[in-house]
Order: C-alpha cells, then structure tokens, then sequence
C-alpha cells in the first residue's frame, strides 16, 4: 500500500459539508405581491430549510425557480454549487459557483466553496489560487489558510505551507494531523527545530496507535530504519490486529536486507487483510530474489486477480515465468507490462503537459 493510500485511511474526512452561501438573497417582498410559488424570497427561504435538512432534490428546485425569476442572486447559485457539492458533482458545482462569484465576488464564502470543490477532487494546485484570495480578504480564517496550506504541501511547496500552518499552532497544535504534515513540512524544508517542535508535540499528545504509525512513517522517509521498527513494533504492540504496520514493518525490513523477517511481517499483515497488494509485491519479490519461483507467482496472480492493471506486478511475474522455464509465456507477460508502462507512461505526460501537478502524500482534509 502507497503512503497517500495509507494516509487515506489514516485521515478522517472532515468538512463533509460546504459553507451555504446565504449573501445576495432576493428582497423581500409585499405580502400580497406575489404568490407564494413565484415569490422569490419564500422559494430561497424554502431552498434553505430544505438544503439544512439534506433534501437536496427540493432545495435544488427552489433555487433554480428564484435564479430564473431574477438571474441576479447569488445566494440562488451558491446554494446551488454547494447541493452540487454534496452530490460530489464538481463540474456542475463548479459551474454554479463560479456564476455566483461573478455576481458577489466580495463574498469570501463562495471562493472558498471553488477551493473546496477543486480540493475535492485532489485538483490542490487549482485551488490554491481561490484559497489565497480567501486568506488575503480573511487572514484570520482558520479553515482557508489550513486548506491553503495543504495545497502548498501536496505541491511540494514547502516554506510556503510552513507559513500558512505555524501561525495556526495556538489553535491546532493538539490534532495530531495538523502535527504530522507541519513536521513532514519542515522536514522537507530542513527546519530540523519545527519538525522536533511538531513530531514531540505528536508523540506528547498521541495516546493510540495513529502516532506510534505516523512517526514511523516519518522515520522512515528519513531513512532512519531503526527508529521506524522501533515505532511500528509500539505500534503493533497497542493495535495486534490493523495489517498496516506489518506491512510497513515488512518493508522497512526489506529495505534493510532482513528477508526472512520481512516475509514474516508481509505475511502476518495478509493474515489480517489478503488484499493488501503492496504486501503480495513485497512477499512476491523475496520469494522471487529466494527462487521461490512458485510461491512467488502465487503471490503474483492474486495481485493480479486484485488489480488486473497493475504493470510491475506483470513485469516481475513475467521474469518469474521466464525463470521457470515457461519462455513463451514470459515473453508475452514482459511485453503485455511493457506495452502498459508505456501507455500510461504517455498518459501521465499528456496529463502533466502544460502545468505542474502535485504529489499529494495525503488525500483528505483534515477536521
């Protein structure tokens, strides 16, 4: 499993609501001047109860029937972006809002809920520009400048997300998520006394296994195997039975050259989850360096049978059959992975032609 994959899992989904724009409602009318199913303001009003109490499909048709009596208000689009959003139909959210921010552009909230929208969709490098235009109207906004300031950490931008994070430490330096990409951020920007101020912080306040994982990982990615099988071994100690540090236990002792050990921990993470398919790769390939050939295309298949697009996967197994002495069928799985590299070798390109896009370590917000 990736180390964005782990921290899906990791990370609770916090946010699980957009801000309703309620800016730019309609004026409020005479009593007796309009009916109630053309009078705009009672069908916002309604749109409103309505989208609060999650019945979407309602509040939905109450907007549209005040953006088409007068085109002009905002608050009709906005709301109408935000039910898009929690539909997860971002285009359509997108286009919503956008109206809306043309109508109001002074109102923070709608930028934010484009950001959000663009954020939702991992599109972090499209949000950052809405993000900004919250925090220089807003610089107090909590929510805007911790989403800005992940943005800034998903496309490597270190000091940058330093700056838009440290000044929130009065307010979220006991959540353990906040903690974590800070110090990962001053790490990568090799501000050694941020990353001990925020990883002592997370293993000071931390009372279960999230941290004893994190720090792992953290050592980790700072090659300092030792420290990283010391965490996950605490790890394992509080939590027996969640799979992901074996797994990460396995590759750290991969990495190091401790074979057996790390088969050993590959193994006992598949225990608890056989479908966990960096943990088959990682078995796969010691049995293979073992000449296990046999075990090691067991392995191989399930992964396959799991993720049928999996190229490397079909790489290794290929080599796996050619030592087997099934030359035919090597060939033909060398060239079935390599023709897959390749076309998703040129679609990365086509994606990345024209702009920069991030490398997310995480993928959700936090709360």
């Amino acid at each position: 499993m990736s180390f964005a994959a782990l921290l899906l899992l990791l990370l609770s989904g916090g946010m699980t609501s957009a801000i309703n724009v309620q800016s730019a409602a309609p004026a409020k009318t005479g009593a007796g001047a309009a009916s109630a199913a053309g009078n705009p303001q009672k069908l916002f009003e309604a749109g409103e109860a309505a989208l609060r109490a999650g019945r979407l499909d309602e509040a939905e048709r109450d907007f549209r029937q005040v953006a088409a009596i007068n085109p002009g208000v905002a608050g009709a689009y906005a709301n109408l972006g935000v039910i898009h959003m929690r539909r997860k139909q971002w285009p359509q959210a997108l286009e919503m809002l956008h109206k809306a921010e043309k109508l109001a552009p002074e109102v923070a909230g709608i930028r934010l809920n484009i950001g959000l929208a663009y954020f939702r969709q991992n599109d972090f490098l499209r949000a950052i520009h809405p993000f900004e235009s919250v925090v220089r109207q807003s610089p107090d906004s909590y929510q805007a400048r911790y989403l800005l300031g992940l943005c800034y950490f998903f496309n490597d931008r270190w000091t940058d997300a330093i700056g838009m994070l440290e000044p929130l430490w009065g307010k979220a330096s006991d959540q353990l998520n906040y903690l974590y990409v800070l110090g990962r951020a001053a790490e990568k920007a090799k501000d050694t006394a941020l990353a001990e101020k925020a990883y002592g912080r997370l293993a000071e306040i931390g009372q279960d296994t999230l941290v004893h994982f994190n720090l792992g990982l953290a050592y980790t990615h700072q090659q300092n195997y030792e420290r990283a099988r010391d965490e996950f071994h605490k790890d394992i100690a509080i939590e027996p039975d969640v799979p992901f540090s074996y797994e990460q236990l396995g590759s750290v002792e991969s990495t190091a050259g401790n074979e057996d050990e790390a088969a050993k921990n590959y193994r006992s993470a598949l225990k608890l989850d056989p479908q966990l398919i960096s943990s088959r790769v990682g078995l796969a390939k010691i049995e293979e360096h073992q000449r296990h050939y046999a075990a090691a295309l067991v392995e191989l298949d399930h992964v396959i049978r799991l993720d049928s697009g999996n190229a490397s996967a079909r790489y290794l197994r290929g080599q796996v059959l050619v030592r087997m002495g099934r030359e035919k069928e090597g060939r033909e799985e060398l060239a079935s992975a390599a023709k897959m590299l390749n076309e998703q070798r040129a679609a990365r390109h086509k994606e990345l032609e024209g702009e920069t896009v991030p490398s997310p370590e995480l993928a959700r917000e936090p709360e």
